[in-house]
C-alpha cells in the first residue's frame, strides 16, 4: 500500500473516531464556561502531586532504557537518558508516524552511546515488549492489592505517595547495583543474524524466538530492574491522571480509574493521529463520564492531564533535543543525523 494511501485512510479513520465520539458524547459536552469555572476551582496541591507524579513517570522511562543499555554493557548517563526520553517522546506526539521515528531516534541515541547496530536494536524491541507486559502488571497490582480501607481522595492520596516513595527507593536501588564500569557485550557480533524467511506468522515467529534469545542473554538483574522500572512508569502515569481527577473533585474508585487508563492506553495503540492527539482525549472524556464523573469536571481533568503527559513535553522535548545536538560536537561523540520529518512517543 502506497504511503498516501495509507495518510488518506488514517485520516478517514480518524475523522470516523472524532465523528462516532462527538455524536456519542453530545449530550455529555460540557458547556464552555462550565469547564472554564471547574479549571478555576482547581485545588492546586493536587495538580503539584500530579505533575510530580508524570515527571517522575519520565525518569523511570528514561531510566528502563539506561538498564537494558546497561545489561548489554553500554553505559548512559542518567542526564543524557531523559534527554533522550524527552526528545522521543515530543517525536513521538508531534509528528505522523510519530512512534516509528522515535524508535528511530532512540536507535540512533543508543548508536552514539556506543551501541553496536544489533545491541541498539535489541534493546529497541526488548525496551517495548517490556513496557507492554509491566503495563498489564501495573493494572493488576491496582486490581488486586488491596488499599486498606481508605475512601474517595483518601485513597488516591495514598495511592499517589506511595509510588512516589516506591520510586525513589527502585531509583536508590538502581543506582547502588549499577555497576561502575561498563560490563562486557553479551550479544557477540560475530554471529549471524538469523535470516526471516517465509510468510508473516513464521517472520513474526522468528523475531519473537530473537527476541526471547536476547531476552535470555541479558542479566537477569538487568531485566528485571528494567520490567521494575516500566511498571513504576506506568503507575506514576495512572497516578498523574488520578490525582488530576482528585483536583477536580471527582470520586471515582482507582479500580474504575485503572480500567479508564487501560482503555485509553489501548485506543492510543491505534495509529490515527501523532500521539493519539484528538482519539486519547475522547476517549479519556468517555471514559471518566462513563465512570462517573460530572461532565465539566471530567473534561477539566482531561485537560490537565493531557497538558502534563503530553502537550507540555513537546516544547521540552525540543528543548532537549538542541541540548542533545549541541553536545554532539565534531571532536566528541559521533554525530547524530536529525529525524526525518518527511513522511513521518510516551513508553513507551
Amino acid at each position: 500500500m502506497s504511503p498516501r494511501r495509507k495518510t488518506v485512510l488514517r485520516v478517514a479513520g480518524l475523522l470516523v473516531v472524532l465523528t462516532v465520539a462527538a455524536l456519542t458524547l453530545q449530550r455529555s459536552l460540557p458547556d464552555f464556561g462550565q469547564t472554564l469555572d471547574a479549571l478555576r476551582a482547581a485545588r492546586p496541591w493536587w495538580l503539584v502531586l500530579a505533575a510530580a507524579a508524570e515527571m517522575t513517570s519520565l525518569r523511570h522511562f528514561a531510566l528502563q532504557q539506561r538498564r537494558l543499555l546497561a545489561g548489554f554493557g553500554v553505559r548512559m548517563s542518567v542526564p543524557r537518558a531523559l534527554a533522550v526520553t524527552f526528545t522521543r517522546s515530543a517525536i513521538s506526539f508531534s509528528l505522523p508516524a510519530g512512534s516509528a521515528v522515535s524508535a528511530g531516534f532512540a536507535f540512533r541515541q543508543f548508536r552514539t552511546a556506543g551501541a553496536s547496530r544489533r545491541t541498539a536494536g535489541a534493546v529497541a524491541v526488548l525496551a517495548s515488549v517490556i513496557s507492554g507486559v509491566a503495563l498489564l502488571v501495573m493494572y493488576g497490582a491496582v486490581v488486586l492489592i488491596p488499599r486498606g480501607g481508605a475512601k474517595g481522595n483518601a485513597d488516591t492520596l495514598v495511592f499517589v505517595l506511595s509510588l512516589l516513595v516506591i520510586a525513589g527507593t527502585v531509583f536508590g536501588i538502581d543506582y547502588f547495583v549499577a555497576p561502575r564500569r561498563p560490563g562486557r557485550p553479551v550479544i557477540d557480533e560475530a554471529e549471524p543474524e538469523p535470516q526471516l524467511t517465509g510468510g508473516w506468522w513464521a517472520r513474526g515467529l522468528g523475531a519473537a524466538g530473537r527476541t526471547l534469545a536476547d531476552l535470555r542473554r541479558l542479566p537477569r538483574r538487568a531485566w528485571v530492574l528494567s520490567l521494575v522500572h516500566a511498571t513504576v512508569n506506568w503507575g506514576l502515569d495512572l497516578a498523574c491522571l488520578a490525582a488530576t481527577a482528585a483536583a477536580f473533585g471527582i470520586d471515582v474508585s482507582l479500580v474504575r480509574l485503572a480500567t479508564v487508563y487501560l482503555t485509553v492506553q489501548l485506543v492510543r495503540q491505534i495509529p490515527l493521529s501523532p500521539g493519539g492527539i484528538g482519539v486519547v482525549e475522547v476517549a479519556l472524556l468517555a471514559g471518566l463520564v462513563s465512570a462517573g464523573a460530572g461532565h465539566a469536571p471530567a473534561a477539566a481533568a482531561m485537560l490537565v492531564y493531557r497538558l502534563l503527559s503530553c502537550w507540555m513535553i513537546i516544547p521540552l522535548g525540543l528543548l532537549t533535543y538542541g541540548i542533545l545536538r549541541r553536545g554532539e560536537s565534531p571532536g566528541g561523540s559521533p554525530s547524530v543525523e536529525p529525524p526525518v520529518l518527511a513522511g513521518s512517543r510516551k513508553p513507551g
